[in-house]
């Protein structure tokens, strides 16, 4: 069996169904692929595609932990149940004694999460750029949380999907192998452990790859992968504990419609769902993922204030081939192309409308593969997320646009996000990500 889903950039998020519900499953059907980095070892074959219906991509088997319709009070609400919502919801309920709930209009995972491949990488990311400390922030609270879990006798690997596979970014051509070097320098130079592996040295990694003179690598040994699936229902395990002492509760498949502010002060105060009032007393969260942008529009609409998060859906494929036995992968690929595909620019007279999106952006794509903890293989065709306070808008925030990189990022996030809520010390300089100046 196998199930898809590429983020290309799509102007109509209403008709981005992979992105915004559920992972579909196909008819069965048939068909011969070609990959750049394996070659005919990959277009020889003929893969068959069979399922049945489109389920939700992630809900928690157990039932959500919901309190009674009616108008309730909590100290924060978040609004999203993905990576990002989740992991923010379990910042607060661990390092405060704050009540939290968790609002979606559908289920964890049934958005980006739920196609997400899991890596904790640096070999995408460059020292000295804004993400740079925030992602290695997060990264070093993914190793925290795992190393924690094994003091306690726990499997990592089980409950996270937890694998130090390394990383390699490859390229193919003189220049991306002299860019790779040059890269490879820089994160020695932060700290990281990295090394240069030519075509020879590849090989050895990687038996299967297609690959010739011209081919190299950066080699991070140290980058890991999760399992999205396994991380939201650890997540959601252990925020249900707080349940039961009245810190926590979700109101799934109850969309939000409108925020409520006070008549004295103008915060606000309380947002209405679908079928229910909830009330802050601290912070409402909007961790919407890419549907915080249209979403923010609808619930300022009657305010003054004029706010364009610069969010967006982005149609992907991802191609999950399960019980893949034709070839195996030892640690996660990615092409060089996934790291420059932000500045891509379109080559001098060759026409580009083919290549360009409704908003004239340059459209690209790169290839990055793994194989994940139950054997499948994943292969995928990517600036800085948005967190922070509302400006104008006391007590609502904004923790959204983490593009490819929510699951890497979450914990980071969550921490930064709560420390602002809090008023905690910030661990990683938050300037970069606000939201002032940005929308």
């Amino acid at each position: 069996m196998a199930s898809a889903s590429t983020f290309l950039s799509h102007p109509n998020p209403q008709a981005n169904d992979v992105v915004s519900s559920a992972i579909c499953q196909f008819k069965s059907c048939s068909f011969a692929s070609q990959s750049t980095l394996f070659g005919s070892k990959f277009a020889s074959k003929s893969l068959s595609l069979h399922t049945a219906t489109t389920r939700p991509a992630c809900a928690s088997d157990s039932e959500p932990i919901s309190a009674s319709h009616s108008h309730q009070t909590f100290d924060v609400l978040i609004i999203g149940a993905g990576i990002i919502g989740l992991t923010i919801a379990r910042q607060f309920l661990i390092g405060s004694d704050l009540s939290v709930a968790v609002i979606d209009k559908s289920v964890p995972c049934s958005g980006a999460t739920g196609a997400g491949q899991g890596y904790i990488w640096m070999a995408h990311k460059t020292p000295g750029s804004d993400l740079w400390d925030f992602g290695l922030r997060s990264q070093r609270l993914w190793e925290d949380l795992t190393e924690s879990l094994s003091e306690q006798g726990l499997d990592p690997l089980q409950l996270l999907g937890w694998k130090k596979t390394g990383s390699l970014l490859v390229g193919r051509t003189p220049e991306e192998s002299d860019m790779l070097k040059r890269r490879v320098k820089l994160l020695c130079e932060a700290g990281l452990r990295a090394e240069y592996l030519s075509a020879i040295d590849l090989l050895v990694k990687e038996p299967e790859l297609m690959v010739d003179k011209d081919t190299g690598a950066a080699f991070l040994p140290d980058d890991c992968q999760l399992d999205a699936r396994r991380a939201v229902e650890f997540l959601e395990k252990g925020n249900r504990h707080y349940s039961s002492k009245g810190r926590y509760a979700e109101f799934y498949n109850d969309p939000v419609i409108s925020l409520l502010r006070s008549g004295g002060s103008g915060e606000v105060e309380a947002m209405k769902t679908s079928r229910n009032i909830l009330y802050t007393k601290k912070a409402i969260v909007v961790a919407a993922g890419c549907w915080s942008g249209s979403l923010m529009c609808d619930l300022l609409r009657e305010s003054e204030v004029v706010l364009d998060v610069p969010v967006k859906p982005r149609k992907g494929h991802l191609l999950v081939l399960e019980n893949f036995n034709s070839f195996q992968l030892n640690h996660g690929l990615m092409e060089v192309g996934y790291v420059d595909h932000q500045t891509a620019i379109p080559l001098p007279n060759i026409s580009t409308s083919g290549l360009l999106d409704h908003d004239g952006q340059t459209l690209s794509v790169s290839m990055t593969a793994t194989m994940d903890t139950a054997g499948n293989i994943v292969l995928v065709p990517d600036g800085k997320p948005v967190i922070g306070p509302v400006p104008g808008v006391a007590n609502v925030f904004l923790a959204t646009g983490h593009e490819g990189g929510g699951l890497s990022m979450a914990l980071g996030t969550a921490e930064m996000l709560a420390d602002m809520v809090i008023g905690n010390p910030e661990k990683v300089n938050s300037a970069p990500f606000a939201v002032h100046g940005r929308c």
